[in-house]
């Protein structure tokens, strides 16, 4: 096998198994850097070693071994009492896989994901520490998604596990009394990994192109533990609303299609009738979060495929209580949107204006993409041709881009 191959597979096992092999790794030390070491050292020997011996028929088994007998060398080497009692452990589980005992490895990704929700660890690094540990991503992924510069985030998330070793906090599901206060951190970290994996439609980013799935598979993996908590089951109708129109983002040739332009008949059924039942399942529920109130949003662009149009006026009604909510940007971008599609383009525009100050926005495309488009409603032509030149400029997707410079285009011919 060449070493192109040999990388390739091994950056797929790596991107399917790393957030449970880390998890593995780490149970017994609850060294997570540690753990992301010795899988780091493990995918190193196998770019050297598979294009001659060939691929093993477990790739994933392969790492896992590998990669423990890094983390038995390194606490050989420490030979404190307490690296001591891990050597023991790990050359327990080394003798066990030694015996030909072939039974799946184990799926501890989601005790992982509740040990990094740990109160003992800062609440704004909880959801962050959950993407790096469970799904793999780098430090200035990780603050993007939470706009944060990446130096900033790399600092907090040494520190975070540096916690969770010096802190002994233990990688397992906590009982229930203690479950649902660590939730919070979770979904988003879910979230967050979807949102990545879904803005990459055609699956054509390695890194990105089983994230939307595998975050599916984590909150379906919530809510069968919590199956009576309201936004374990807003966030999967959430995402599944979403997944059901993937496809639809594409025409034919590739080019980007914008929501209000694509055809409901697109859609996937299927997805759309198991997220409307969660949805229902979740209003049964007392109280309201941020994902059941998102989910209704997309409920009430739902409603097209039978009106012929969207609820504006009930997404607008949703926004307008999550911008209480969460105070988020991203919301009171979204919530201008459906402010215009409700009551004229103006009003959107003042709702943006409430982000003019706000250092953030500065490199954050969909603010500009909206900004463009709502002055370019109200003829405020050079305006809106300076917020698309920033818009196109911070927009990373081929297709997203040139869909932005065609309406740019369009917004020049009013000019003549």
């Amino acid at each position: 096998m060449s070493e192109e191959n040999a990388r390739q597979v091994a950056a797929d096992v790596a991107r399917r198994g790393y957030g449970k092999l880390v998890a593995l790794l780490a149970s017994r030390t609850r060294d997570v850097a540690a753990a992301e070491d010795a899988l780091s050292e493990a995918l190193v020997s196998a770019l050297a070693e598979w294009p001659t011996s060939g691929i093993p028929n477990a790739p994933e088994a392969w790492l896992l071994t590998v990669a423990r007998r890094r983390l038995i060398d390194a606490s050989r080497r420490r030979r404190t009492r307490v690296a001591a009692k891990d050597h023991l452990e790990l050359m327990a589980d080394e003798l066990e896989a030694a015996a030909g005992n072939t039974s799946p490895i184990p799926d501890e990704r989601l005790a992982l994901m509740f040990a990094c929700a740990h109160p003992a660890i800062a609440p704004s690094v909880r959801a962050p520490l959950i993407l790096q540990t469970i799904l793999g991503f780098d430090a200035a992924a990780v603050g993007s998604a939470f706009l944060v510069s990446p130096a900033t985030m790399a600092q907090r998330l040494v520190r975070a596990k540096k916690k969770i070793k010096d802190a002994g906090i233990p990688l397992e599901v906590p009982d229930r009394p203690n479950l649902a206060a660590r939730l919070d951190a979770v979904l988003e970290a879910i979230y967050a990994a979807f949102a990545e994996g879904w803005s990459d439609p055609l699956g054509i980013e390695a890194h990105r192109r089983d994230l939307a799935e595998e975050a599916i598979f984590l909150g379906r993996l919530v809510v069968s533990l919590l199956p009576d908590e309201a936004e374990s089951l807003g966030l999967l109708s959430l995402m599944l609303y979403a997944q059901a129109r993937r496809g639809a983002r594409r025409d034919a040739g590739g080019e980007f299609v914008p929501l209000e332009e694509q055809d409901p008949r697109d859609w996937d059924e299927e997805l759309i009738a198991e997220a409307e039942a969660l949805l229902r399942r979740a209003n049964e529920l007392p109280g309201s979060g941020r994902y059941q109130l998102e989910a209704a949003v997309q409920s009430a662009h739902v409603v097209r495929r039978r009106t012929g149009s969207a609820d504006w006026a009930a997404i607008e009604a949703i926004y307008g209580v999550l911008t209480e909510i969460t105070g988020s940007p991203v919301v009171i971008i979204n919530h201008a949107v459906a402010v215009a599609r409700s009551r004229g383009a103006a009003a959107g525009i003042a709702e943006l204006d409430t982000l003019a100050d706000d250092a953030r926005m500065r490199d954050y495309q969909p603010y500009w993409a909206a900004r463009a488009d709502l002055l370019s409603r109200v003829g405020a032509v050079d305006e809106a041709d300076r917020a698309y030149e920033q818009a196109i400029g911070l927009e990373t997707d081929a297709a997203v881009r040139r869909f932005l410079q065609r309406r740019r285009a369009e917004l020049s011919r009013q000019r003549q």
